[in-house]
Order: C-alpha cells, then structure tokens, then sequence
C-alpha cells in the first residue's frame, strides 16, 4: 500500500550556531522541523499560487521561535502548525507536551494520566517520537519514570542540551 503522506510545498533553513535545522511548510503552516544533520541542507519551494508571503512570514515566525527554544527561552508566537496528519492521540499528546513550563519536565505516565490515557505509557512515547516538530512541540520535557532521561527523536545529546538550557539541572 502506498504512502499518501503529503509533500511540503516549501523546505527552507534555519542556519544557528548548532547547524541548520530545515523548517519544512505546507500551504497550512509548518508541518515538519528537521534537526541538523550536517549535510548540506537542499531548501526548495513549490509554485503553488498565493503561499510565497504567507510561507516567508511563517518561516520568520519560525525562525525566531527556534531561537528561543535553543536558548532556553519560552516561545513567544509559534508559527502556525500543520499537524493534519497526525492522529487525534498524536494531537493530544503533542498538545499537553506544550503545556509543559519552560524548566520543568514530566514523565511520560505522568503525561498519559493527564491526557486521560493512564495506561497509554509506551503510546505516549511513541507520540513523542513521532512529534514532527521537537524543539518547538517541546517533547524534550518528557522523562523516564525516576527522573531518567528516556528518548529523543533528536538524540540524547540534543535533550540533555535543551534541558540544560532551560534550566533543568538533574541530567
């Protein structure tokens, strides 16, 4: 069976002191934000009708957003997000990972028991691997039972180094 996964209509990057992240768009907002991976990133734009300024405003939006991030700032405005692929426990996990403060984590039972899904642990996780916007969905915030790091879909060095920088002292 094959995938009917949309296509972003423009893929443009986000150059930081830590490489460039690429910041990917649909004609509803960003929709995918990929780490550094330290090739040479290919930003690239559909001709779809009436996008070019709503994208050029979004990625602004986005850039600024992740430069907060990475500095351990709260987001001010987050570009808009297009998450419509997503599953309705995807969005939900997702959205009450937002609701973590800056500094502070959660872990992933304590997640499942507050989006009504107690039992839910290992689905939560696979929420948090699937988040196709990290850094700014901050599922970095989520830990393991008894404070243990646990997962990152970016790398463990990537969490412990945005926890740090949020002021999170235990790793």
């Amino acid at each position: 069976m094959k995938s009917t996964r949309r296509l972003p209509i423009a893929t443009l990057p986000i150059h930081t002191p830590e490489g460039t992240f690429l910041a990917h768009y649909s004609e509803n907002g960003l929709m995918q934000l990929d780490f550094p991976s330290g090739k040479n990133p290919v930003p690239g734009w559909a001709e779809v009708p009436g996008v070019r300024l709503k994208i050029s405003r979004w990625h602004k939006l986005t850039t600024r957003a992740l430069k907060e991030a990475l500095a351990g700032k709260a987001v001010e405005a987050p570009p808009p997000y297009d998450l419509d692929e997503a599953t309705d426990f995807q969005r939900k996990v997702w959205s009450a990972l937002e609701t973590i403060p800056l500094g502070k984590t959660r872990t992933y039972g304590e997640l499942a028991r507050k989006i009504g899904s107690p039992k839910a642990v290992r689905a939560v996780g696979r929420g948090c691997a699937t988040n196709p916007i990290p850094v700014l969905i901050p599922c970095h915030r989520l830990v393991a039972a008894r404070g243990k790091i646990g997962g990152f879909s970016g790398g463990l060095k990537w969490k412990e180094a945005l926890l740090r920088r949020e002021g999170v002292l235990f790793i």
